[in-house]
């Protein structure tokens, strides 16, 4: 076999050096498409709602103003997450201007650096083939592919939780010096990944290597874990930024400790809850096709324990620890299993390279038993899509009031269908075969062909999300000294669009998407500026000495065309979802 050969058992003179040239050139092929999948075209869909809009305009509130300890969001303090994340897309606007593409650098940025260091870590602990075929994996994973494509905090989160953890690892094959800087580098990367969220940047990796060691017989490494050196290393970074901050905003070690932290994990009150099993069916559909591979290859595996490397260990408990640690969370969103689905990439590297070192033997059997849902799965889909495609109106029919939802999406469906009927075709000659190469390229088929035939189908899905084009149609009748003012309402996305400010009539401050905002509009103090309680509008709008652009959402209609009543002006109808009305200066001001 010479496809991902491995390091050893290799012939002598010419037939060594091939295969040495074939595995570069292969290993150049893999980071070409690696960095297509986590790179390409990162500016080919907006900015999706709430988060992406909100966090890039965070970031370029940071960029205008230079407040880097205190971020703000639409002129408000904003201290949901800490700013370490924020100045990376800020510094990145600085540098190459403000657009989306550049607002998801940086996700896209640690994501190929967290592939590879995990490329690095598996070519030291295993061998070239499993490295190369886990840095495939995890680039063509669903989950890995958003967050590496979206302005969020969890792709930067996970590189250094990840490199904590390899660190942490490594300092143990080793004596001495070497074992000294290892730690020290775990412990700089776990300040930085507080640094990004808070404690769950050091908790988890810390229970990872805690439990792992005391499955490997050996808490004696937590003590030269937590020496007095590594302590210095990670406070000198975490405290500067946490006393900064404290005498900035005194309200932020109750609210960031106590509510963000705590509340977060032992409460239901950020609504996010969901059950013990929630990150069952997540894996299952952000972790395909691979997924698929995953049921018989526990149960093998756990037949096979005792055969099981220290890596391999490692890998299995850090994808049940950050499994279990979030389902007992109260608190759960599909981006903080992401470490795990990096692990159970490796994982299932090490299946297929053991598959491909074996054509015959157990693993090639459980990568060819998973091609069989894979078939089946891509074969439904493919016949679904098809008839959807040529017969719009069977899907039409029953979405009653959604049908507009769904009409920029047909064109994009044959092609989607096609996809999946490629998908099914490559399984067929995969079991036919018993190729473990065709088997592969199965698997990572539809992956690729998401982000190349079917872009357009993102495309499509991230306006139906997005204030990009509220936003364009709001400037084009929006006046330069006017002042926007929304009701009730706030599309995350708009100040980014618009460049410019939003003043919110609010009852409690929801629509900024900010727990750190409702939190502080509960203390009793005095609401700060830029948002007004609804209470208070009418009598506001009576002291501007400007017009006013005034945007609702179809739940504040009424209230819209009301305040357009009484001003004699007409009211515009920007799209399906929001309206606004143009208020001229009231006369006498």
């Amino acid at each position: 076999m010479t496809f991902f050969s491995p390091q050893t058992n290799r012939s002598a003179g010419n037939d060594d050096i091939s295969s040495i040239k074939q595995s570069r050139w292969i290993l150049v092929f893999i980071f070409i498409i690696s960095i297509y999948m986590l790179f390409g075209r990162l500016g080919g869909w907006p900015l999706l709602s709430p988060d992406e809009g909100r966090n890039a305009e965070v970031a370029r509130e940071m960029s205008q103003s230079g407040s880097w300890l205190v971020p703000t969001y639409d002129g408000l303090a904003y201290l949901d997450k800490p700013a370490f994340y924020f100045k990376t897309i800020a510094l990145s606007f600085s540098l190459f201007g403000e657009s989306e593409a550049v607002a998801r650098l940086s996700s896209a940025f640690f994501g190929f650096s967290l592939v590879v260091a995990v490329f690095l870590f598996c070519r030291k602990m295993y061998d070239l083939r499993t490295a190369m075929l886990a840095m495939l994996i995890i680039t063509t994973t669903p989950l890995y592919i958003a967050f590496s494509r979206f302005v969020i905090f969890d792709m930067s989160l996970a590189f250094f939780v990840s490199c904590t953890i390899f660190a942490c690892f490594l300092a143990e094959e080793y004596e001495e010096k070497q074992r000294v800087r290892w730690y020290l580098i775990g412990a700089l990367c776990a300040g930085i990944a507080t640094l990004i969220k808070g404690p769950v940047g050091f908790i988890i990796p810390t229970l990872v290597i805690a439990i792992f060691n005391g499955f490997e017989g050996r808490l004696s490494a937590m003590k030269r874990a937590f020496t007095l050196r590594n302590w210095a290393v990670f406070l000198a970074i975490v405290l500067p930024w946490f006393i900064g901050l404290s005498i900035l905003r005194p309200d932020f070690p109750y609210y960031g400790i106590m509510r963000e932290s705590i509340a977060r994990f032992t409460t239901t009150e950020f609504h996010r809850t969901a059950p013990f099993y929630y990150y069952a069916p997540i894996i299952l559909g952000t972790f395909f096709a691979w997924s698929f591979l995953l049921p018989e290859s526990i149960v093998v595996a756990w037949k096979k324990r005792k055969s099981w490397s220290r890596a391999d260990r490692l890998f299995i408990v850090w994808a049940v620890v950050v499994v279990v640690f979030f389902s007992i969370s109260q608190s759960k969103l599909p981006g903080y299993i992401l470490t795990a689905v990096v692990a159970l990439g490796v994982l299932t590297a090490r299946v297929f390279g053991k598959a491909m070192n074996d054509t015959t033997g157990q693993a090639a059997r459980v990568v060819w038993h998973g091609t069989m849902p894979l078939l089946l799965f891509s074969a439904l889909a493919a016949l679904l899509l098809g008839a959807i495609a040529f017969d719009p109106e069977l899907l039409k029919s029953r979405l009653t009031s959604k049908q507009e939802l769904f009409d920029p999406f047909i064109p994009a469906i044959l092609p989607l269908a096609l996809s999946f009927a490629f998908v099914a075709l490559l399984s067929i000659c995969a079991l036919w075969s018993r190729n473990t190469r065709v088997i592969f390229a199965a698997f990572i088929s539809f992956p690729l062909l998401l982000l190349t035939i079917n872009f357009n189908t993102l495309s499509i899905y991230a306006e139906t999300r997005s204030a990009r084009s509220l936003a364009e149609k709001i400037s084009a009748t929006l006046p330069p000294t006017t002042e926007l003012v929304c009701i009730e309402c706030l599309p995350n996305g708009l100040p980014f669009y618009l460049k410019r400010l939003v003043t919110v009539l609010s009852r409690d401050g929801n629509e900024l998407t900010s727990n750190y905002v409702i939190f502080t509009l509960n203390s009793d103090k005095p609401w700060p500026e830029g948002i007004v309680p609804i209470a208070q509008a009418h009598a506001w709008l009576a002291t501007r000495t400007h017009p006013v652009y005034l945007l609702a959402d179809k739940n504040q209609l009424a209230a819209l065309k009301a305040i357009a009543l009484k001003r004699g002006v007409e009211v515009i109808n920007l799209n399906s979802k929001y309206s606004a009305v143009l208020l001229p200066t009231p006369t006498g001001n």
